[in-house]
């Protein structure tokens, strides 16, 4: 069975990789117009036509989400995915043209692999050639390529994390699934065992705790600013107006701070997407939203456990079972 994001209709997924710059992009095409909305929690945010998701502006759908890495460099990704779009045909109707509105975000990875190579135009648009409707490819790929965890006591003490993806079947045709590229500065907890399953870890290989760490600490072993961001995709199958899929949006971010600790801070962008893919009634929509945090949750699960150690960072795989402790 499908269990990721492209088990909702009209969905695809593609993604673009460099294992060697440790970077990549990953595209969720919606050819036909899918109606959304977003929510920016994070205070550093790298984000590109979310003003549009307001819903107060005209603009009623969109064709694609990106999420890129490569810091806002990546935010050029997205130009390929409009060039893709416009040469099968899909995109608003301006009566000379056809635009594909393409909402991005990105997020930071330039401190794994080459600083000096990031996603572009080229990227974007092999993402969309890319893309299908078969499970989403999970772990060091797309947008999560270069994606780590707990960054408080300095890059070389991270954890690698990636993309991570789930979807939840609530009967009668209604479905919530959520893809997430997860790069978090804080620590990233198993909801079900609340033990951390990525973050800092201390010289001896332990976790550290980056809670414990920011009590003890007066301030972070670097400057933190635009190096992290987590970054995701809600999508339903619901019927939602763009004031309802931005409530989802909202209240998927609970998601977020249920697995990752610290979440939303000063140094994260944090951003959520949600689209709406379907025409089956939702007469709660916070049923919705509530389904989108807890699926979401799932795939920060998913993101963690696919991901393997890359270029000198171990993941989750190879770390094993590890006890938080104290800073001395």
């Amino acid at each position: 069975m499908n269990q990721t994001l492209t088990n909702i209709p009209h969905l695809m997924v593609g993604h673009y990789t460099d294992w060697d710059a440790a970077t990549g992009c990953t595209v969720v095409l919606c050819p036909q117009g899918a109606v959304a909305g977003v929510d920016v929690r994070g205070t550093a945010p790298g984000t590109r036509e979310t003003d549009l998701l307001n819903p107060i502006c005209r603009v009623e759908q969109v064709h694609a989400i990106l999420l890129s890495g490569g810091s806002a460099f990546g935010l050029a990704a997205a130009d390929g995915v409009m060039r893709w779009l416009e040469e099968h045909g899909y995109g608003l109707d301006v009566g000379v043209a056809r635009v594909p509105i393409v909402p991005a975000a990105i997020l930071f990875d330039l401190g794994l692999g080459r600083a000096d190579v990031r996603p572009d135009a080229t990227a974007g648009y092999a993402a969309c050639v890319a893309a299908t409707t078969a499970p989403v490819i999970q772990g060091n790929v797309g947008a999560g390529t270069g994606a780590t965890a707990g960054k408080l006591l300095g890059f070389a003490q991270a954890t690698k994390t990636g993309l991570g993806s789930a979807c939840r079947d609530l009967g009668g045709g209604l479905q919530v699934a959520a893809l997430v590229a997860l790069n978090p500065v804080g620590d990233v907890y198993d909801p079900q065992t609340q033990q951390i399953i990525a973050g800092a870890r201390l010289p001896d290989g332990q976790f550290a705790d980056s809670l414990r760490v920011m009590t003890q600490l007066a301030h972070p072993q670097q400057d933190l600013t635009g190096q992290n961001t987590t970054l995701a995709v809600i999508a339903t199958t619901a019927k939602l107006s763009k004031v309802t899929a931005t409530k989802v949006a909202q209240m998927a971010q609970d998601g977020l701070a249920r697995t990752i600790r610290p979440a939303h801070t000063h140094w994260d962008g944090d951003t959520i997407f949600a689209l709406s893919c379907g025409d089956i009634t939702a007469n709660d929509v916070s049923l919705i939203g509530a389904i989108a945090a807890e699926v979401l949750a799932e795939a920060v699960m998913q993101a963690v456990r696919q991901a393997m150690p890359l270029h000198g960072l171990p993941s989750a795989t190879s770390l094993g079972e590890r006890t938080a402790a104290g800073v001395n």
